[in-house]
């Protein structure tokens, strides 16, 4: 079996080769504020998801219950937004 190297790969492996020549030295230096902006990025994708599953929290809830429930539930949320 011959091994082909389509044209959309050939930047694999010269990549590779770039990659595991990098000093470790200079890759294992982290800023005293790093764990600080990482628990940030990480708190503040958090409070992201929770706010887009508030969202759409009658959705999400609409799609695991019955056909039934979820045709009601669908025309609750119209009345409620004719109502306001």
């Amino acid at each position: 079996m011959k091994l082909r190297i389509t044209p959309e790969f050939q930047w694999v492996l010269p990549a590779l080769i770039f990659a595991a020549d990098i000093d470790p030295a200079y890759a294992a230096y982290l800023d005293p504020g790093t764990g600080s902006f990482l628990l940030q990025m990480l708190m503040g994708g958090v409070a992201g998801c929770l706010v887009v599953v508030k969202l759409y929290w009658g959705y999400i809830k609409a799609w695991f219950s019955p056909r039934t429930a979820r045709q009601s539930s669908m025309s609750d949320d119209d009345e409620e937004l004719d109502g306001a």
